[in-house]
């Protein structure tokens, strides 16, 4: 395992903090368009995450 932070947590903390963002967006009430693509790019770097991790568990057993 390399030293240093991983590039999936830095997805994971990206997509939270998206969701905060979306969270924001669709309690304001102004415009919930905006707060929809906060929330696709939450899932996203979500998405981005899982299979960064599951890369380097792969590259890890070798």
């Amino acid at each position: 395992m390399k030293k240093g932070i991983n590039k999936s947590i830095l997805f994971y903390i990206a997509s939270v903090l998206f969701f905060i963002a979306s969270a924001i967006g669709f309690s304001s009430g102004n415009e919930k368009s905006m707060a929809i693509v906060w929330l696709c790019l939450g899932f996203s770097f979500l998405c981005l995450g899982s299979t960064h991790k599951k890369k380097e568990n792969n590259t890890d057993d070798k």
